[in-house]
């Protein structure tokens, strides 16, 4: 019998409908108002309040010197911010888009990724890079980039991705307390698209361990981000037709729950993975390996997948086209199935 994620908090009287942007908003403000060595930069991310309001009235809280309006150049961030961790503060960088970040990979991939190992862990990066991504808000080119992998392979930092406000809220506050630096993953799709109670006090949703959104019997469904809802969708369909869907919300990209992943599949015997990012190099690839190597002699079916297309995130409504649909995943499902 599979077993859900304990989340661990102190408890609080009252809790509050938020969105997810409100959570996030909410853990920097507990994290700032908690430890001084917080500091938070970003473009616009002071008077303006960042692009999604994510950071919304904390520079008129905290100042300019601890929530600060960096100059346009993501590379020029990320190299300051290292520089703030390995001298005793808490960084938290704001790149405006996911798609944004490339001309700091350089920076993330030799030294933010690196600099534990390489002091023999005399020094330690404790600083959360955050970065809104995907599809599905019709932004124009290279906004809706979904490139999680490129992250997932790289030794030495943890990738998370939170679907709800809730687990936003908890991610975030884990990830800043964290010693070694983590990558948050803010499905811009989801900003606003639901509320949900969210505990006013802090608490932590632990990295590396993933969701049971749904118990089902016939078949695993495995998403994270924006597509836990399109999985929800899916299932209720599926459900209409007597399939019974078991949902798996990964929460954390690096290093991933494959003890949850594994424990589900020898249960339903089948498989389908929704992300999406393109079709080739993406993270259902190792989810497939996993599952190979955990539970393979439980298989009924091969594992399906539903994403993205191995193009450029296309402009405007065509994001429609590019995304999986409920319909898409539904397909799938009878896919492996029938086999």
């Amino acid at each position: 019998m599979m077993t859900q994620v304990k989340e661990s908090h102190q408890k609080s009287e009252t809790a509050k409908q938020m969105t997810l942007i409100q959570a996030i908003n909410d853990a920097m403000r507990l994290m700032l108002e908690e430890d001084d060595r917080t500091v938070i930069l970003g473009e616009d991310i002071g008077k303006n309040g960042g692009v999604f309001r994510a950071t919304d009235g904390l520079q008129e809280v905290f100042g300019e010197e601890r929530v600060v309006d960096t100059p346009l150049s993501e590379a020029g961030i990320i190299g300051t911010s290292v520089g703030l961790a390995v001298n005793g503060f808490r960084p938290v960088a704001e790149i405006q888009f996911l798609g944004f970040i490339y001309p700091a990979y350089e920076q993330i991939m030799t030294h933010v990724s690196r600099i534990r190992m390489r002091s023999m862990s005399r020094f330690t990066v404790p600083m959360v890079i955050r970065a809104p991504y995907g599809a599905g808000i019709r932004a124009p080119e290279i906004h809706s980039d979904s490139t999680e992998t490129l992250f997932t392979h790289m030794p030495g930092i943890k990738v998370v991705c939170p679907s709800s406000p809730y687990d936003a809220k908890g991610l975030l506050i884990a990830a800043m307390e964290d010693p070694d630096p983590v990558l948050v993953l803010e499905p811009m799709k989801n900003y606003r698209s639901k509320r949900e109670e969210v505990p006013v006090g802090k608490y932590t949703v632990e990295i590396g361990k993933g969701k049971l959104v749904r118990e089902g019997a016939d078949v695993t469904l495995i998403a994270w981000g924006a597509m836990v809802s399109i999985a929800e969708k899916a299932a209720e369909q599926a459900e209409k037709k007597g399939i019974s869907c078991e949902i798996i919300d990964l929460r954390t990209l690096y290093p991933i729950d494959s003890e949850m992943i594994a424990e589900s599949v020898k249960k339903t015997t089948r498989a389908v993975i929704i992300h999406e990012a393109h079709h080739t190099g993406g993270l259902g690839n190792d989810i497939i390996s996993i599952i190979n190597d955990t539970a393979f002699l439980y298989l009924r079916a091969p594992i399906e997948r539903i994403t993205g297309f191995d193009v450029p995130v296309p402009f405007f409504s065509l994001e429609e086209h590019y995304l999986p649909t409920p319909e898409r995943v539904v397909e799938g499902i009878e896919k492996v199935l029938h086999f």
